[in-house]
């Protein structure tokens, strides 16, 4: 693999506090040198003049639908679609078939993401098969390589498993990752409850449904000192929940996914069920309080929650269409367009949100440019205008409500370990 110098970019790297206009010098798959005016007459020179050069993405809740959904996604086609969308590493739940509950299905995973275009890092079941019943062996899974545990899709109702979950979590460092949500409150619906469900016709999800488990939640952590982090954080209350949380000194984290940032639940009108995602599309003050939320550090990180589907799925009826939306290769663009270009979010906060924050949550290497470390690198180009085409996506599936967007902001090249793996 031949050394690569990248000259001239705007170095954005908030786990060092730099933000300077250098070059970046790989060799042997690592960070050499970061410095003005390198030369190296063996390396691949890449002239990056007004491009962002960031430590690798990190997207820590995605679906790789690996093993099981070959139809919708691979650990293979998934990795790709991360490099295109600028990421380097991602954090995959486990809802597969067989679900990623045992130490084999672990190492299936890390065996098949050898030879992918992103580094992968499980995120097991937290019960076996995600039926709420029973603790998974929470220890030969970590052993095996699991970075924490979820069941994602679905909420842990037991308090009383989640209690014993979290108690593991904190005499064993790890975090817990909890799909928030009372079924007795949301069973049935398919949307947000509000006006638009309403006038729909369609059976809401209340944002209470959301949030009351999230105080619960809350409580233990209260209780048991163990770490939670909050996925696909949605609603107002969650994110004061969450809030008081941190003000308090509870080991709590959070994220916020781009399409609860871009829209609202009025976008089902018109994307009918390539808008509809558990959470679902909330109530404009929803969006705006999780904006706030990122913008006062209460929400740590962005995380796109990428969930392909196969179009004939998502070409079903509202009520019969499954949740989610792809996310990879339009999170950039959605973000710097919404966040960044707005000054709504300052760009080394949104960075960090990508890049360090999630690296620390998960207890993983990555999320900086600091020298000797792998070189894992995005390089942005923050005024570079795009229609989004999900036929072009390197994803299996198209479920998107952002085909035909213009955007402003793109990655351009992704490097694992000194290695390119996307390039526009």
């Amino acid at each position: 693999m031949s050394d690569i110098l990248l000259k001239n970019g705007r170095i954005i790297d908030p786990a060092n506090n730099r933000d300077e206009i250098a070059d970046v010098l790989i060799q042997n798959n690592k960070i050499a040198q970061i410095a003005p005016h390198i030369t190296a007459s063996d390396a691949q020179t890449i002239d990056v003049t007004g491009k962002l050069v960031t430590p690798g993405l990190i997207d820590m809740h995605v679906h790789l639908r690996d093993p099981g959904f070959p139809e919708k996604e691979t650990i293979q086609s998934g990795c790709q679609s991360a490099a295109a969308g600028g990421f380097t590493s991602v954090a995959c739940l486990p809802n597969t078939n067989p679900t990623l509950d045992s130490p084999e299905i672990v190492t299936y995973i890390l065996d098949r993401a050898k030879s992918a275009d992103a580094r992968v890092y499980p995120i097991a079941c937290a019960t076996e098969k995600m039926q709420g019943q029973k603790l998974t062996d929470t220890d030969a899974l970590l052993k095996a390589g699991a970075v924490g545990f979820s069941d994602d899709g679905l909420p842990i109702e037991s308090e009383t498993l989640m209690r014993n979950l979290l108690e593991r979590a904190a005499a064993n460092g790890f975090a817990v990752y909890p799909h928030s949500e009372v079924f007795e409150l949301t069973r049935g619906g398919h949307m947000h409850e509000g006006l638009v469900s309403q006038e729909l016709g369609i059976k809401g999800m209340p944002a209470e449904g959301e949030a009351a488990m999230n105080e619960r939640d809350i409580e233990l952590v209260r209780q048991t000192g163990g770490r939670l982090h909050i996925l696909h954080l949605s609603v107002k209350r969650a994110v004061e929940l969450v809030r008081k949380a941190k003000q308090d000194g509870l080991p709590v984290t959070a994220e916020a996914s781009p399409h609860h940032i871009a829209l609202t639940d009025e976008d089902v009108r018109i994307y009918g069920t390539a808008g509809k995602m558990s959470p679902p599309l909330r109530a404009k003050e929803d969006q705006e309080a999780v904006i706030k939320g990122l913008q006062d550090g209460t929400i740590d990180a962005l995380a796109t929650d990428h969930a392909p589907h196969t179009n004939e799925e998502k070409l079903r009826a509202f009520t019969n269409a499954p949740n989610g939306i792809l996310g990879f290769e339009t999170a950039v663009g959605i973000l710097f367009t919404k966040l960044v270009h707005t000054n709504t979010l300052p760009l080394n906060t949104t960075i960090a949100k990508l890049t360090i924050e999630p690296a620390r949550i998960l207890g993983i290497d990555g999320g900086t440019l600091s020298l000797g470390k792998l070189a894992d690198i995005t390089v942005i180009d923050p005024n570079r205008e795009w229609v989004v085409d999900a036929n072009q996506f390197k994803s299996k599936s198209r479920n998107t409500p952002f085909h035909g967007w213009t955007l402003k902001g793109r990655a351009t090249i992704t490097m694992l370990g000194g290695r390119i793996t996307h390039q526009i």
